[in-house]
């Protein structure tokens, strides 16, 4: 039986068309992909299906019943729910007090009865989890749990999950894609947005495919391949290996010895970290999101303190460009145009300032060459960032930090959210500094991106380095144990 069913839906933007007469269907107790680059309209279509917007034209169906979702509570009550990729939990708050948060009431809470209907769902459909665990205390794969017992909770037939396998280990994401089949098997309908094509094959049932706002096939999982999909989703064939030389390492640029460094509440995160970055090399950190990383990279960009240890590397030679976590809080500044941003770092300096004036023809000069060394699509070079899909927010600020010609590069996430060819343009950029001569810091929670990209991995867990490994021997599962906290076996 079809439990969705879209038809011609058409959203607009001013001039502007997010989704252009989509139309799909999902079939009750399967699994369906979205896919498309970023700017092909799946957050548009899912923020519809979930009541936050309201289409131009077009109807969808549940069930075979016409409706019109009017907000998100309404898409709640018939029982749609929406799974974030970045969780929308209270950390200081138990699982039972996050799962009911929001829910109807009596006067009286009878929160042991509450964790008791917790418990039993949990059990239900295997989650395994204690109703009465403090969610800041969980790890990143139980927290997924959580997100997805909420729901159920709430009484959702139609779960949409948005990129949600980007901040779990691999053994995570296993355990994880057995839950969503499960799910499947007792009757729930699954919408899953992914970048992960391999996921998506191994997963999902069906696939819708967007580009530009408009449907380019909707197909089964079993008639393509990932790399066919790749291609549908840019519009052209796409390399999915990435073209890396090898280069010689050169001189030390950047080393740390017994460093620690303290979060926001004053606990030490990084814990007597050390490491050596030669010219011409990648070191890659992996590990799960929350295990000193940011704290890391801040430390080496001078935005947190050095506690303890040493950092050493040459301040008035060396320049260091940062590519930081949140390119929308950190890396750019969202209601200035494309202009501006480019040129954050450098406003005060010539061409772009005589005299204390800005220069605007050099301004604008600039803006035109970065559009196409990094192939930035927009309109025009005033347009202001917000408004820009996140890949192309990306590659403004690869733009930016790239063109002082750093010879010491600090990547934190480069390509998170980010669809095949911006990532593949991203990465290709970095590889490029690298032959240059760059050092470059990678840090991501890709396992396959930091395995692909690196010389040499390290593996984070609470604020601890493994030993250095080389990733053209070492095993997925080893690394993916230790990003779970497994320890090295000793060699006898």
């Amino acid at each position: 039986m079809t439990y969705l069913r879209l038809e011609g839906i058409t959203k607009h933007f001013g001039s502007f068309t997010a989704n252009d007469n989509i139309s799909f269907s999902v079939e009750q107790g399967k699994i369906h992909a979205i896919l498309g680059e970023n700017g092909a309209g799946k957050s548009t279509l899912m923020n519809i299906i979930s009541g936050l917007y309201q289409t131009d034209k077009g109807q969808i169906y549940i069930q075979d019943k016409p409706v019109k979702i009017k907000s998100s509570s309404h898409a709640i009550k018939l029982g749609i729910g929406m799974i974030h990729q970045h969780f929308m939990l209270i950390p200081q708050l138990t699982v039972t007090e996050n799962i009911i948060l929001g829910t109807k009431s009596n006067w009286r809470l009878n929160i042991v009865q509450k964790q008791q209907e917790v418990a039993t769902l949990s059990r239900t459909y295997n989650l395994d989890l204690n109703p009465n665990a403090k969610v800041g205390d969980l790890p990143i794969g139980v927290q997924q749990k959580v997100e997805i017992l909420k729901v159920l909770y709430r009484q959702a037939q139609l779960l949409i999950l948005d990129e949600p396998t980007a901040v779990l280990t691999p053994s995570e994401v296993n355990s994880f894609i057995a839950i969503l089949r499960r799910l499947a098997d007792n009757g729930k309908t699954i919408i899953f947005i992914s970048h992960k094509l391999e996921e998506v094959i191994n997963l999902c049932d069906t696939v819708t495919v967007l580009r530009r706002g408009k449907v380019i096939t909707n197909t089964t999982t079993t008639d393509v391949n990932p790399q066919q999909l790749a291609d549908l989703m840019v519009g052209h064939k796409v390399t999915l290996n990435l073209d890396k030389l090898q280069v010689s390492p050169g001189e030390i640029v950047l080393s740390g010895k017994n460093i620690y460094i303290k979060d926001d509440r004053g606990f030490n995160t990084v814990c007597d970290v050390s490491f050596e970055l030669r010219e011409g090399e990648i070191l890659g950190i992996a590990g799960v999101d929350g295990n000193g990383q940011r704290e890391l990279a801040d430390g080496i960009c001078g935005l947190r303190n050095i506690e303890r240890g040493k950092l050493e590397f040459d301040q008035n030679s060396s320049i260091l460009a940062y590519i930081p976590e949140d390119r929308q809080k950190m890396g750019l500044v969202l209601e200035f145009n494309i202009c501006q941003n480019l040129i954050l770092k450098a406003f005060s300096k010539i061409p772009f300032c005589r005299r204390f004036l800005l220069q605007q023809q050099a301004i604008r000069n600039h803006a035109i060459s970065a559009f196409d060394a990094y192939d930035i699509r927009a309109q025009n070079s005033q347009v202001k960032v917000k408004q820009l899909s996140g890949g192309n927010q990306q590659k403004i600020v690869l733009a930016r930090e790239l063109n002082q010609k750093p010879n010491l590069i600090v990547a934190m996430q480069p390509t998170r959210g980010l669809d095949i060819a911006a990532t593949q343009a991203i990465q290709q950029k970095l590889l490029a500094e690298k032959e240059r001569g760059a050092a470059i810091l990678y840090i991501s929670t890709e396992l396959e991106e930091i395995m692909a990209m690196s010389d040499k991995i390290a593996v984070m867990y609470e604020g601890r380095f493994s030993k250095l490994l080389d990733p053209a021997t070492a095993r997925v599962e080893e690394i993916s144990f230790l990003m779970a906290g497994g320890k090295e076996r000793q060699k006898n």
